[in-house]
C-alpha cells in the first residue's frame, strides 16, 4: 500500500437511521441508488455531508441499504451498498475498486492506457469519477459526501492502477463551496505532474488530455469504441466530424487512412487541440478545420455543394433539464436532415446523442424519420451504447447512444 499524505483532516462521521415512504423503499429494494429528500419519513438526527445513512425496512426493521448523506442535494442519500450490512471502511473501498477494475480488464488488453475506473453510481460510488490517462489518475468529485473518505480511497486507486500521479478535479458547485478542506480544482494530490497535458493511447491512436484545465477530467472517454469503428470505416474516404471538440473521431479517421477530414466546431480552442492530436499520429490524409456553429456550418457546406463518405454528428447534451427535451428533439431532427443532405450515396451517417433525458428509442426514431424526410433511404448498420468502462446499472445512468446509417 502506498504511503500518502492525508489529503483531508480527519472528518468525523455519524451513523443515521433512516426509514422511507413505501415507494422510496420499493426503489431501494430494486437497487436504485438515489433516495430523494421527500422519500424520508424518519431520521434519528440531522446529518452532515458524508454521514452514513443506514436505511431500514419499515416493517421488518432490517437494513436494506447504506448510503452517504447529502444535506444540500434533493437526492438526499446516495446509496453505495445494498441488501446486506457491511462496514464501510478502507477494505470496503478496496473491494469496490477491485470489482470495477475487473470489469475494465478486457479493455486494458487492447493498445489502450486510458479508461474510466469509477463511473459514479454505476460503480456504486455516486458523484465520484476516476479516470486514468497513462500514469495519471484524475479524480473528479461532484458532491461533498466524498471528502471524509478520500484518505481511504485515493491510496487504493493508486495501488490498483499503478499511477504515479493523482490530480483532483472539483465540480463547479464544489469549486464555489466554502467547505472543501483547502482542496481546489486542478490540485495535484499525489506525485509530481510533469506536464498538465498528458499523452495517452486509445486503440493505438495517440491523444492528449489537459488534466488540470480540460473539460470533465480532460477528455471524453465514453465514445472510444465508436471512434475506433469510425477509424476502421474511413480508409480512402472523405470524413466530416461535426461538434468535433478535440478531434476524437477526426484523428481516428486520419489514423485509419482517410483521404480528407474536416473537423467542425464552434470553439477555435477545441479545434486547435484537434490539430495537435492529429499531429501526434502518423497519417497521410488532409486535415482541415471549420470554426462555426454546427447548424450554420452544415448549411454552408450544403450550399457549397460539398458531400462526404462518412459524417459523424456527435453534439453535446441538448437536454440538461426536463424543460429542454422538446427543443433537444427538434435539434436532433435538424441535424439528421442536414447530415442526410451532405452524405454521398451509400455513405455512412453516424448520429449520436449524450442526452440522458432523450431515450435511445426516441433518438433513433427521430434520426430515422428525418433521414426519410429528406427523401433518402437507409440501412441501419448498427446501434451502439456505452463502452466497457462506462457500465450502466440503473436507468438514469444510460445516456450514450449512436446509430450508423448507410444512406442511399
Amino acid at each position: 500500500m502506498h504511503t500518502i499524505m492525508n489529503i483531508v483532516p480527519q472528518i468525523e462521521i455519524k451513523r443515521l437511521a433512516i426509514k422511507l415512504r413505501p415507494i422510496g423503499e420499493k426503489m431501494v429494494k430494486k437497487g436504485h441508488p438515489w433516495v430523494f429528500a421527500d422519500s424520508i419519513i424518519k431520521q434519528n438526527s440531522d446529518g452532515n455531508a458524508g454521514d452514513l445513512a443506514i436505511v431500514y425496512d419499515k416493517k421488518a426493521n432490517n437494513i436494506i441499504a447504506i448510503g452517504l448523506y447529502d444535506p444540500v442535494s434533493p437526492i438526499r442519500i446516495k446509496l453505495i451498498q445494498f441488501k446486506k450490512a457491511v462496514q464501510i471502511d478502507s477494505k470496503w473501498f478496496q473491494t469496490r475498486i477491485l470489482e470495477s477494475y475487473t470489469i475494465r480488464k478486457p479493455l486494458l488488453k487492447t493498445d489502450t492506457n486510458s479508461y474510466r475506473l469509477i463511473f459514479g453510481e454505476n460503480d456504486h460510488m455516486p458523484g465520484f469519477i476516476a479516470d486514468v490517462y497513462d500514469t495519471v489518475l484524475v479524480v473528479k468529485l461532484y458532491s461533498h459526501i466524498w471528502f471524509p473518505y478520500l484518505n481511504d480511497i485515493i491510496p487504493r486507486l493508486i495501488d490498483q492502477t499503478g499511477c504515479t500521479t493523482a490530480v483532483l478535479r472539483l465540480s463547479r458547485a464544489l469549486q464555489t463551496s466554502e467547505k472543501t478542506y483547502n482542496l481546489y480544482d486542478g490540485q495535484v494530490i499525489y506525485g509530481i505532474l510533469e506536464n498538465e497535458v498528458v499523452i495517452f493511447r486509445e486503440h493505438g491512436v495517440l491523444f492528449s488530455a489537459n488534466v488540470i484545465k480540460g473539460h470533465k477530467t480532460g477528455y471524453f472517454l465514453d465514445h472510444r469504441d465508436n471512434r475506433k469503428h469510425v477509424g476502421l470505416i474511413s480508409k480512402g474516404k472523405t470524413v466530416l466530424d461535426v461538434f468535433s471538440y478535440a478531434g476524437g473521431f477526426s484523428v481516428h479517421a486520419l489514423a485509419g487512412g482517410a483521404n480528407e477530414v474536416i473537423s467542425l466546431d464552434i470553439s477555435r480552442q477545441a479545434l486547435k487541440m484537434a490539430e495537435e492530436n492529429a499531429a501526434l499520429n502518423h497519417h497521410s490524409g488532409k486535415h482541415s478545420i471549420i470554426v462555426a456553429d454546427a447548424f450554420d456550418g452544415l448549411q454552408k457546406l450544403i450550399n457549397n455543394g460539398n458531400q462526404f463518405d462518412v459524417i459523424v454528428i456527435d453534439p453535446p447534451s441538448f437536454a440538461k433539464k426536463e424543460l429542454e427535451v422538446s427543443k433537444a428533439k427538434n435539434s436532433y431532427a435538424r441535424l439528421a436532415r442536414l447530415g442526410a443532405k451532405l452524405i454521398k450515396p451509400n455513405g455512412t451517417l453516424v448520429l449520436a446523442s449524450c442526452s440522458s433525458r432523450v431515450t435511445s428509442e426516441d433518438f433513433f426514431e427521430i434520426s430515422e424519420q428525418n433521414i426519410l424526410k429528406e427523401g433518402k433511404k437507409y440501412t441501419l448498420l448498427k446501434k451502439t451504447y456505452h463502452d466497457i468502462d462506462h457500465p450502466i446499472t440503473f436507468p438514469e445512468g444510460a445516456y450514450l447512444k449512436c446509430g450508423y446509417y448507410q444512406v442511399t
